[in-house]
């Protein structure tokens, strides 16, 4: 339950528990009242009036006593029965009553605590950091609450300022000499005296660089993916995964893959770029992960609230208990775990890392005549279309 409801409730389990109390307390005290007393006195002459006047005769007391006594039995029965009905039904209407103004008190005692969470929300929906709650109230535990989340908001903006500079400049110094390498060797291949093991050397250290090269992208990408999408944008999946098929097109005919599209609208929202190289990866997985004459199938669609994309490949067996494995960082399928050639173990993880990202979900199963088929879902944006 809320703590809206909660207060409610206290209040009127408060409300019945005093109630009950009060009228068992008067039916009590009623009961003791209407109970016989032996000490009363017993009359000796009864004085009747007849006809006018007064006579006076004399009763048999045990039949009086008796009558007086069936009397206030029902006298007694009524009066308590009385108490207990219209007590049980004050209590029930009290309840209620407590329960309403319970309600209503705990909403005024809440709305600070509204407008803090309304405010928060608007900064993790915005992912704008700067924004702070500002709280502006009397020095209580809400003005409290508040301020330490401001403080919090600060130190996470500028944790993740001094982030985003470090992934610029790791970028940057990471980068630059593997470019070097890759142009010296180049050099070094393509001069007229370079020997034929001088080639396959050069060859060879080429393949290197450019295997540190995607890793080194692979880790950039992941550690961007992690962070919050700053800027969500309407776009249409449809056109970044057609944009990524036509680039993707001579490396699947290099490989004798077959790529089928099955390309509807689905407009979405979030980074383009990221999403781009989220097909991009589901993509080359799709085609390195594949075997000659295999074929791959694209495919973008919308499903009431979400847009789907479906990519599916032929290719060798994977074992179920291995498709929880396949989104982890450096994982590969037991297959390949000895070929670099296909990648660095962070494709997959690079997708989810994005998909979460955009409050999408990634998922993974093996098909029947081998290969996977991985589905990515994101929210639909309607201003897209």
């Amino acid at each position: 339950m809320s703590v809206r409801l909660r207060f409610a409730v206290v209040c009127a389990g408060v409300a019945f528990v005093l109630g009950v109390l009060v009228v068992a307390a008067v039916f009590l005290v009623v009961r003791q009242s209407l109970e016989y007393r032996n000490g009363l006195t017993t009359p000796t002459v009864i004085n009747v009036p007849h006809g006018g006047t007064f006579w006076r005769g004399e009763f048999n007391y045990e039949v009086a006593r008796d009558r007086v006594l069936q009397v206030r039995v029902i006298y007694q029965r009524d009066t308590l029965a009385n108490v207990r009905t219209y007590g049980a039904i004050a209590v029930l209407a009290a309840t209620g009553a407590a329960f309403g103004l319970g309600w209503r008190g705990a909403g005024w005692v809440l709305r600070p605590i509204q407008s803090i969470t309304q405010t928060a929300r608007g900064v993790a929906q915005s992912h704008d950091l700067a924004d702070r709650i500002d709280y502006q109230g009397p020095k209580d535990e809400l003005k409290e609450l508040a301020d330490i989340f401001d403080t919090m908001l600060g130190r996470l903006a500028r944790s993740f300022d001094g982030q985003r500079r470090f992934v610029a400049n790791a970028s940057h110094e990471l980068r630059t000499p593997l470019t070097i390498n890759r142009t010296l060797v180049d050099v070094a291949v393509r001069r007229p005296d370079a020997t034929d093991d001088v080639k396959r050397l050069g060859e060879s250290l080429l393949l290197v660089n450019a295997r540190h090269e995607r890793l080194i992208d692979g880790l950039l990408a992941l550690t961007e993916g992690e962070q919050a999408v700053l800027d969500r944008r309407p776009f249409d999946l449809m056109d970044v995964a057609e944009h990524v098929l036509d680039q993707a097109a001579e490396e699947a005919a290099q490989r004798e893959v077959t790529m089928h599209r099955l390309l509807d609208s689905a407009p979405t929202a979030g980074e383009a770029v990221l999403v781009e190289r989220l097909v991009q990866n589901l993509v080359e997985n799709a085609i390195r992960h594949n075997h000659p004459k295999g074929e791959v199938w694209v495919t973008t669609r919308q499903r009431a609230e979400r847009v789907e994309l479906v990519v599916a490949n032929t290719g060798l067996q994977v074992p179920p208990y291995e498709i929880e494995t396949i989104f982890e960082p450096f994982r590969r399928l037991h297959g390949d775990r000895l070929r670099s050639d296909r990648g660095s173990g962070l494709g997959l993880s690079i997708v989810r890392v994005i998909t979460e990202a955009h409050d999408g979900v990634v998922t993974a199963r093996p098909r029947e005549e081998g290969g996977l088929t991985i589905t990515v879902e994101l929210p639909v944006d309607g201003s897209a279309t």
